[in-house]
């Protein structure tokens, strides 16, 4: 099965270039990997301009409109029967982790995949081990993604959202641990009270949709 890399991503110019040198390395090594999209969700930096000069297809959207509104108009445009979603801001990310994370839903035995963190960082591993259905990177199938309502206005809440349909609806799930792998915190992105207002204003998205 084909499936498209979508990476939602808002003002993360500084950090996608990692995200993608992994991704490219993927589609070089396994056929599967079909194509790569980035949906820039209203971002007022470079965002764009990096995958742009990798010859990779960018969905734009204005103005930021949130992660679950990227992630549709990722999947609405995406060509494969499979998707794979992975988040801009990974650190650590390796080829053979995002053929870990398709690889259950390929061979029929998951209809979704959960990537958790494991030996990257305390704080992010930390987080997962506490929350793993809150997690940005999973693999499933479009047909099945596209049948969720509310996704649009979810924002942040798009991950708990999807977590909890697969669940209600007796979906069979694999945790995948990317070991090595964690992510740039919101606090090293904006700083300490900006970053604190950021997580707070995800945490309150997340909390909305846990009845999804």
């Amino acid at each position: 099965m084909e499936f498209s890399i979508i990476i939602p991503a808002y003002n993360e110019g500084k950090n996608i270039g990692n995200v993608l040198g992994a991704v490219q390395q993927a589609q070089n090594l396994d056929q599967r990997f079909q194509e790569v999209l980035v949906v820039d969700d209203g971002s007022n930096d470079n965002t764009a301009l990096v995958p742009d000069t990798l010859g990779i297809k960018v969905v734009r959207l204005t103005p930021n409109q949130g992660k679950g509104a990227a992630m549709v108009a990722g999947a609405r445009v995406a060509r494969s029967p499979g998707l794979l979603y992975i988040d801009a801001d990974l650190v650590g990310l390796k080829p053979h982790h995002l053929v870990a994370l398709i690889d259950p839903v390929d061979q029929g035995e998951a209809r979704m995949t959960l990537g958790v963190f494991g030996g990257g960082r305390i704080r992010t591993d930390l987080a997962q081990v506490v929350a793993p259905e809150i997690t940005g990177q999973r693999a499933l199938l479009r047909e099945d993604f596209l049948k969720l309502s509310g996704l649009e206005e979810s924002r942040y809440g798009v991950d708990i959202a999807l977590t909890h349909f697969a669940q209600k609806h007796d979906w069979t799930i694999k945790k995948v641990i990317l070991k090595g792998v964690t992510q740039v915190m919101k606090e090293e992105k904006y700083g300490l009270l900006k970053g604190a207002k950021a997580r707070f204003r995800m945490y309150w998205d997340i909390f909305k949709n846990m009845k999804v």
